[in-house]
């Protein structure tokens, strides 16, 4: 039950400061990021929340992903091709 919490917690914490992802197609899989200093946590149209980090897919894709989703634009795409099981958490 604690471990629930716990998983709640931060499934509410991770999603409560995230920016709209402003994609010009309402196709997007990406609905939502936020941006760390050596991460981004990207939310999809599913809930599920995924946080990429230098250490798990290398500095330059979260340097690319930063890019992507300021732009509102091939984030989804990005992934997809080049990132896809290079998370380091997966929430939800």
């Amino acid at each position: 039950m604690l471990f629930c919490r716990v998983v709640i917690w931060q499934l509410f914490c991770c999603t409560l400061f995230m920016k709209k992802y402003q994609a010009a197609s309402h196709d997007t899989g990406v609905v939502a990021y936020e941006t760390g200093e050596d991460n981004i946590r990207v939310k999809f149209r599913d809930g599920s929340v995924y946080i990429y980090t230098n250490q798990s897919a290398g500095p330059a894709a979260i340097a690319e992903m930063k890019t992507l989703a300021k732009k509102g634009t091939g984030l989804t795409t990005y992934i997809n091709q080049h990132v896809r099981d290079h998370y380091q958490t997966r929430l939800k």
